[in-house]
Parts: structure tokens; sequence; C-alpha cells
């Protein structure tokens, strides 16, 4: 075949256009520290930072149901704390009450503070997390305690357990059964308390103030539930905490650019472009002139 000065001339155009195509990827890698700049520079780095991506994003979402999880969980404790102070309080109160010195004046007078005691609970079975009812399992819109217009309560409780996916296929149970404290038969126990107090019944008192032992042994049973269900909270956030890092570092393998080594191949690249354009300059320049002369 035989070599043409055209054939010489486009191929060292097409070359040179090639070794500038080089010097641009490298140039990008350098400005920007990734690898490539739009998917179609590597199709697989591309396919596989979207999958890193997406697991990333997942791990994200589950942190922001952790920190709903952690809301419930100290806002259910915060209030299962405050139901205790308030059985406390009642127990004290029926000691009292039952003493001998008491008469019935001073028993009307507790019979009051036994009644705020009880509205300070219906208040804590009503606790709300950012607009949701905590202790009315998944009926979270609903007030699960109400008050008649005769002064009543009426408790609605919803028992089921309202879960929250905290890692990929685990969901855990954020609220507590809050039947077991705040269900009906709770506040009738405080409405016979106060009856007691006001129809001056000791011997009613002295019975009734057994049934607040067994009460407080309820509510400690569901705080160490409650407790136990947040040590497993902490250990998945731990397990999520390290499965972050680990994502995190796969994108950056994946896609960030050994900046060194960018840096040492456009050195390289811009010494062979340079002799490049100078061979160019030689081959191309001749023309038929020349060869005349």
């Amino acid at each position: 075949m035989r070599i043409t000065q055209s054939m010489l001339a486009a191929n060292s155009l097409r070359h040179i256009n090639s070794s500038y195509t080089q010097l641009q990827t490298l140039q990008n890698q350098l400005s920007t520290g990734k690898k490539i700049t739009r998917p179609s520079d590597d199709p697989v780095i591309a396919t596989k930072g979207m999958a890193y991506r997406s697991n990333l994003s997942e791990i994200d979402q589950y942190k922001r149901n952790l920190t709903e999880a952690y809301s419930w969980f100290d806002n259910s404790e915060a209030g299962l704390e405050q139901v205790n102070s308030i059985f406390q309080r009642a127990k004290e109160l029926m000691v009292q009450g039952t003493n001998g010195t008491n008469e019935g004046q001073d028993r009307q007078a507790i019979a009051r503070e036994i009644e705020q005691l009880k509205l300070d609970f219906m208040q804590v079975a009503n606790t709300q997390v950012a607009g949701r009812y905590i202790f009315n399992g998944v009926n979270v819109g609903n007030a699960p305690v109400t008050q008649n217009a005769d002064g009543s309560i009426a408790s609605q409780i919803n028992a089921d357990p309202f879960s929250v996916e905290v890692s990929k296929g685990v969901s855990l149970r954020v609220n507590i059964n809050a039947d077991r404290i705040f269900s009906q038969e709770s506040f009738d126990f405080i409405d016979s308390i106060q009856a007691g107090f006001e129809n001056n019944d000791v011997e009613s008192l002295q019975q009734l103030s057994t049934q607040v032992n067994d009460y407080l042994s309820t509510l400690s049973a569901e705080r160490s539930e409650l407790g136990a269900r947040n040590n497993r909270l902490e250990l998945i956030e731990n397990r999520i905490a390290s499965q972050e890092i680990t994502a995190s570092r796969m994108i950056s393998d994946n896609e960030d650019a050994d900046i060194e080594k960018v840096i040492t191949d456009l050195t390289i690249q811009e010494s062979v472009h340079r002799a490049s354009l100078s061979v160019g300059a030689k081959l191309i320049q001749p023309t038929l002139l020349d060869f005349l002369r």
C-alpha cells in the first residue's frame, strides 16, 4: 500500500486529538477528584456507584428511624417515671389517710389531691410525640384517654405494637403495652381510692393499699422491658454506624481518583503531547514546493 503525505498528516492529527482527550480526562480527574464525570466514562464504575449510594441512602433512612425510635423510648420512659411518681404519692397519701389521727375533713382534702393525681395520670396517658399519641398503639391519631362531661374518665387503649424499621428486615416495637398501665381498670382504681377518702371508708382504703404495690410491680416490669428494647436499639445503632463507614469507604474506593497517580499520569501525558505536537509540526509542514526545490 502506498503511503501518502495526507495519510501521514491524518494519522498525526488523529493521535494528537486522542492525546487531547487523554489530557482532558486526567485534568477532569484532578479538578474533581473523581475517576469519572459522567456514566459514559466508565459504565461499570457508574453502575457500582449507584448501588453503593442506594445502600448509603437506606442507611441514612435507618438513622432517621433510629432517632424516631429513641424519641419514643425517651418519652415513654419519662411518662412511666411520672406514673411511678403519681402512684408512689397515692401510696403515701393512703398510708397517711388510714392513720387514726386523721379526721373526715383531712381525708376530704386528700381526696382532692387524689383527683389531681388522676388528672395528671390522664395527661401522661395522652402524651404526644410529633403530634402522635405514643400510648395508643397504632391508633396514634386519637387520644387514648378522654374525660366525659360528668367528669369521669374513659380509657380506650389500643394495645397493638407500633414498630419502626431500624435495619434491613428488622422492625423494633417502640411503644409499651399501654393497656397494662393506662387501662380503664387503672383509672377505676384511682376513682376507688378517691371515693374511699371522700366516704371516709378506712377499711376500703386499707384493702386498696395492697393493690398499689401490684400496680407498681406491673409498672416496673414494663419499664424493664422498655429498657431492654432500648439496649437493643443501641446495638443496632452501633451496627448501622459501622455499615455507614463501610458504605462510604466503598463509594470512595469506587469513585475517588488516586490524585498522586493522576498527577504523575498528567505530567507524562503532557510530555507525550508536546512530543506529538513537535513531530506533527515537522511532518505536516512540508509542501509540494518544498520537494520541487
